[in-house]
């Protein structure tokens, strides 16, 4: 066999098996959040040039008026390994369910991160459900779906240069962009 073309093999092998390996089930299913409240709105015009501004809506409870912006949200952490909403991650998804229902204008893009540990592959895909975890949180607690989009970054973007746990438990999050 030409050696270039069993380096090739190899190699393909290899990704494979560690494709295989970082994609095993953790067994976690993600916390499923309470039925949205009894909110009332009204049909707006979406604005597809927001993603990050501030946005007005008049359909609040109450009657008044809304404004957030994506800084309101509260970023979610994650434990090592693992893309299961815990219970302090529940109270943050709550508090940025209720403003992105009442702000049906915000749109936003979950964001999927992970520490510096692990494969590239392994942490994309980690990054992806830590993102869909929190959209599916959140669309069960009453967000339209119209409002979110998921993207992973796996580990390539830290919020902390570091490496040491403190660092590694805040760079495994999903940010709101």
């Amino acid at each position: 066999m030409h050696p270039t073309l069993l380096r090739t093999t190899v190699l393909v092998t290899a990704v494979l098996a560690m494709f295989a390996v970082g994609c095993a089930k953790k067994g976690a299913v993600p916390a499923t959040p309470p039925p949205a409240g009894n909110t009332t709105t009204t049909p707006t015009t979406p604005n597809s040039g927001n993603t990050g501004g501030t946005t007005t809506n008049p359909t609040t409870p109450g009657g008044t008026q809304g404004t957030a912006t994506v800084a309101d949200l509260k970023t979610i952490f994650f434990a090592l390994d693992s893309y299961s909403i815990d219970g302090s991650a529940q109270a943050d998804l709550d508090a940025n369910a209720k403003l992105l229902r009442a702000n049906t204008n915000l749109r936003v893009t979950i964001e999927g991160h992970c520490d510096e540990r692990g494969t590239v592959e392994y942490n994309l895909a980690l990054g992806q459900k830590r993102a869909d975890a929190v959209r599916d949180y959140l669309l069960n607690a009453g967000v339209t779906a119209g409002q979110i989009a998921t993207l992973t970054k796996g580990k390539e973007f830290p919020a902390v240069d570091g490496h040491d746990e403190a660092a590694w438990a805040k760079n495994r999050r999903a940010e709101f962009k």
